[in-house]
């Protein structure tokens, strides 16, 4: 369809002029409105863009949030663990203890802040992955096709849209048919249609019939409209300026830690109310066991817990996106370590994308291709004549029957836009993918026509086409194009109807064979002609498909009709592609190769190991997709086998069948799978209690995307549609991404652990202190004050903390079977490990070291250590070695964190800088609190003599080495436990 006449007062392009006035209504005249806008059916001039761009503003949608920072204060500040403290300080005021509330309510605000400034910096680091995918439109200025960035669009600009992209600013059809998901503006859940109209629409905005509306994705057809509004003025705007108010989603995990939250303040205050009277009985006086409970609160409260969570999963995402896999979601990276199967597409997923022609067959024989010289190879195809008519007609089709461009092919606008790309594996391909690519380069190759465009396997069959001795010049093929049927995917055809000569009309038709054969009635001829299509001819046809596809090639059927007329029911292919699709002739078969990525066989064998198995669901033929399949190791070591699965046996199974057949350990092939395959297989797999991994990359994939637990789309090949439902973009579109995406969320879930195990061994040493005071009756004094525990828990326990969020990969990550779906972040081994072992021995050792010092010093129970008595200053020493004592214990929780299963010598004592430079910090923070003589008066420490310091140096090694002995035994009884099947 070629575009209508420019009205009067409008030039095909316009280059200059004042600021186009405000269009109130964009359902006005066309003509009026092109006049209004100042603009022209061929786009605008870049400078003509760049001056509106100034005075329109970038095409986005601002925020107005205001001051959030107090609100996310104080969300910080009524935190269960500050709640908590909140508590203590009022306990503390309480019993007249001034200087301990002020110094608990500083340490409150203290932490609030530091976890505002985590969460902060966390989610800038996802909002700063937005600059991996540019979101781009593809605009018509200066005669010609380009993409910008959306934030460029200005009034006036001509959009190209096609199936996948999302629109990109409300806009008016100019020629074209589309149809649209506007289910974000209206709710409805069937796509609309819209085609181009003269006549103004007095209806309703959102129901006018040749109005899209920015945020909308376009379904199916394909049409150059006319930017009337963008950014705040576009109807998405609107809606943005009426509820400016922004949540931010916790992550799963955030909420298990936000429940452990409360149940450690639970139990804080119930110790603490249940230890108060015990020390009232044992003599004590009410202020002093008053401290005693106020200290156990303290001492139960691990203040960095949240913020430094929520800061391992955004150091989580920002390695994932380094690998070329960008999370949208903070929660996706816990998600991530969890999951069990992985349903993945076969093209450009397990194997390159770069489809290359390989075998022509028509009934002048069967033609091997040489993909490198593109021409006949020596087995036989040099015997072929390819001046045939019917190779000449397979060429013509399959030219005419595409939307790419081959490189060195300058096109310029002015012809019928093509459609959408195709939609799964074996599907025709379509145009051009429009704002999905991330490359500048690609950007840049477009305008210069030196690389080639559109769909690998669409370049292959324009190849092939090229070959034969076609014109595969697009601009020539879209000038003859009258109509256009976008590849459906239940049909798993699509069709183009091309004016071969004036007033003669020729229909094409490609895509998957059986799709294609059921439609065809005759065969064609070497001469050119036609022949009835006798069942011996299908059955022909049959085998050599099933050879073909036994030898992992994917396989398209051609065929073509002469029309007595054009169909004349305007674009919407829907009203007349059924009669177009009938009465086939059938031309031949090509068949093209995509071979499998390098280092997708290693990510397959690395999955067997993790206990994750992969089914491949595609649009392929069964057996094309088995053999990549087994090319790649999926279905090989550590499943029982390959299974293949056809779309016809899939409809006809019942829900107990189905979830039967996914229970097996066969790793599947959904063959011919269409969307509502990938979303029925995604609703068993989670109902069967599965954390599933689903890629997709066209618009009907989007459903599934939806469904599964990680919705994976493709970066390069993917459409907006599938972009904006996933949880996860590969950047690369490479398997093995997946896999590294997998083990960097098992590496953060680990982490956390580690974090959380580091956290809860200190409670033990800073809580039984507290204990021998009380149930000694005041006999021994405190071995540790409050504000000593303070220093520990906000000063040196803090960056070791965060630095074990930063530690790598632990060996055997990759070879343990994912965790239980429904398995939280504290478990009875974690809690044994972190209480049991490492508490409990630095406990012990807190208290040797204490009691050490005050025996040299001459103390014996009951004996007064107050200020003023003879002893007040070995009791100050004691209480500073029991202080040092616990960060000499910090120092080898922190070694022994490192590792759930391994040795420390297998992770490597010096892998994780991070954590030195926090035992270094530590340590001098230790130092300054001991040996600053401003401090003493403060924090009630003393400066601990040379000999007593000798007395803290093994304490790390005990700690660590204990723990290494657990693990160790831990390690042996699971070798001699026997495996199971």
């Amino acid at each position: 369809m070629n575009p209508g006449p420019v009205p009067p007062g409008a030039t095909d392009r316009i280059t200059a002029g004042p600021d186009p006035v405000a269009v109130t209504d964009p359902r006005e005249p066309l003509a009026l409105l092109l006049r209004d806008l100042r603009a022209g059916r061929g786009g605008l001039s870049e400078r003509e863009a760049a001056r509106r761009l100034v005075s329109a503003g970038p095409n986005e949608l601002s925020r107005r949030r205001g001051r959030t920072w107090p609100r996310e204060i104080a969300r910080q500040l009524i935190h269960p663990l500050a709640l908590l403290l909140w508590l203590a300080a009022v306990l503390a005021a309480v019993s007249g203890s001034a200087a301990l509330a002020v110094a608990i309510v500083v340490v409150v605000l203290l932490n609030a802040a530091v976890a505002f400034v985590q969460e902060q910096h966390a989610e800038k680091a996802v909002e700063a992955l937005a600059a991996f995918l540019p979101p781009l439109a593809t605009v018509l200025r200066d005669d010609a096709e380009r993409r910008v960035p959306v934030r460029e669009i200005v009034p006036g600009d001509v959009l190209v849209i096609g199936e996948g992209d999302r629109v990109a600013a409300d806009a008016r059809l100019l020629d074209g048919y589309v149809e649209v998901d506007m289910s974000m503006l209206t709710g409805e859940s069937v796509p609309v249609a819209r085609s181009a109209t003269e006549a103004p629409d007095t209806g309703p905005l959102l129901a006018a019939e040749d109005l899209v509306f920015s945020g909308t994705s376009c379904t199916a057809g394909s049409a150059r409209v006319l930017v009337v509004a963008t950014g705040m003025n576009t109807e998405i705007g609107r809606l943005a300026a009426l509820s400016e108010r922004v949540q931010r989603d916790e992550s799963p995990l955030e909420r298990q830690v936000r429940r452990v939250a409360w149940l450690i303040a639970a139990v804080a205050v119930g110790v603490g109310v249940a230890f108060l009277p015990i020390g009232l009985a044992a003599g004590l006086p009410f202020g002093e066991a008053l401290t005693f409970a106020i200290g156990l609160l303290v001492a139960n409260v691990p203040e960095g817990l949240l913020p430094t969570i929520t800061l391992a999963l955004a150091v989580g995402v920002r390695v994932l996106a380094r690998r070329g896999a960008v999370v949208r979601r903070l929660s996706a990276v816990e998600t991530l370590g969890s999951t069990t199967v992985i349903c993945t597409d076969k093209t450009g997923t397990l194997t390159e994308n770069r489809m290359r022609p390989v075998r022509l067959w028509t009934t002048a024989g069967d033609l091997p291709v040489d993909g490198v010289n593109w021409a006949a190879s020596a087995d036989g195809g040099s015997s072929v004549d390819r001046s045939s008519r019917v190779l000449a007609a397979l060429g013509a089709a399959l030219a005419s029957c595409s939307d790419a461009q081959l490189a060195g092919d300058t096109y310029q606008t002015g012809g019928q836009v093509p459609s959408g790309r195709p939609g799964p594996d074996d599907a025709p391909p379509g145009p051009p993918r429009q704002g999905t690519e991330l490359s500048k380069r690609d950007d840049e190759s477009e305008d210069r026509g030196d690389e080639d465009r559109g769909d690998p396997t669409e370049i292959g069959l324009l190849r092939a086409a090229a070959w034969l001795g076609a014109d595969t010049g697009r601009a020539v093929r879209l000038a003859r194009r009258c109509l256009q049927a976008p590849f459906d995917p239940r049909l798993r055809r699509m069709t183009t109807v091309d004016e071969t000569a004036p007033g003669r009309f020729a229909a094409f038709v490609k895509g998957a064979p059986e799709a294609v054969l059921e439609r065809c009635e005759t065969l064609a001829t070497p001469d050119g002609g036609a022949r009835p299509l006798a069942a011996a001819d299908r059955d022909q046809v049959a085998a050599l498909l099933a050879a073909l596809a036994a030898d992992g090639l994917r396989v398209l059927a051609i065929a073509d009709r002469e029309l007595p007329a054009l169909p004349a029911t305007g674009p919407d292919h829907r009203e007349w592609r059924d009669g177009v699709e009938s009465g086939l002739r059938l031309l031949g078969v090509v068949a093209l190769a995509d071979p499998p990525r390098a280092g997708v066989a290693d990510a397959v064998a690395a999955c067997h190991r993790a206990g994750i198995r992969i089914n491949v669901v595609t649009g392929d033929h069964g057996l094309t997709a088995a053999a990549v399949a087994r090319q790649v190791g999926i279905g090989g070591q550590g499943t029982a086998g390959l299974r293949i699965v056809a779309a016809e046996e899939l409809d006809t199974l019942p829900e107990s069948e189905l979830d039967e057949l996914l229970r097996d350990d066969r790793e599947l092939v959904f063959a011919r799978s269409s969307p509502e395959t990938k979303l029925r297989i995604a609703d068993a797999l989670r109902d069967l209690g599965q954390v599933v991994a689903m890629t997709g990359d066209g618009v009907n994939d989007a459903p599934a995307l939806r469904r599964a637990d990680i919705g994976i789309a493709m970066g390069r090949s993917g459409t907006d549609v599938a972009r904006e439902a996933s949880t996860m973009v590969l950047t690369d579109d490479d398997f093995a991404t997946i896999v590294a995406a997998i083990r960097a969320g098992r590496q953060v879930y680990d982490n956390v652990r580690k974090f959380v195990l580091y956290i809860f061994a200190h409670a033990v040493p800073e809580v039984v202190p507290f204990l021998v005071f009380a149930l000694s009756g005041g006999a021994v004094p405190l071995p540790l004050t409050v504000l000593q525990i303070l220093m520990i828990d906000l000063g040196t326990e803090t960056l070791p903390a965060l630095a074990l969020g930063r530690e790598p990969a632990e060996p055997g990550l990759m070879s343990r079977p994912p965790r239980p779906r429904r398995e939280g972040v504290i478990r009875p081994a974690m809690l044994l490990r972190a209480w049991g072992i490492l508490g409990v021995l630095s406990a012990v050792l807190v208290l040797a070291a204490f009691f050490v010092v005050l025996g040299r010093g001459g103390w014996h129970p009951g004996d007064p250590v107050g200020a003023g008595d003879p002893l007040h200053h070995i009791y100050l020493e004691a209480t500073t070695m029991s202080f040092l004592a616990i960060v000499a214990c910090q120092i080898g929780t922190a070694l022994a964190a490192r590792t759930e299963h391994a040795a420390l010598r297998e992770v490597g004592l010096f892998s994780n800088r991070l954590l030195l430079y926090g035992i270094a910090f530590e340590i001098a923070f230790a130092a300054a609190v001991v040996y600053l003589p401003f401090l003493h008066p403060v924090l009630d420490t003393v400066a601990v003599s040379p000999s007593n310091l000798i007395f803290l140096l093994p304490m790390p090694i005990i700690v660590w080495g204990a723990d290494e002995l657990w693990r160790a035994a831990r390690r042996r009884r699971a070798q001699r436990q026997p495996v199971t099947h």
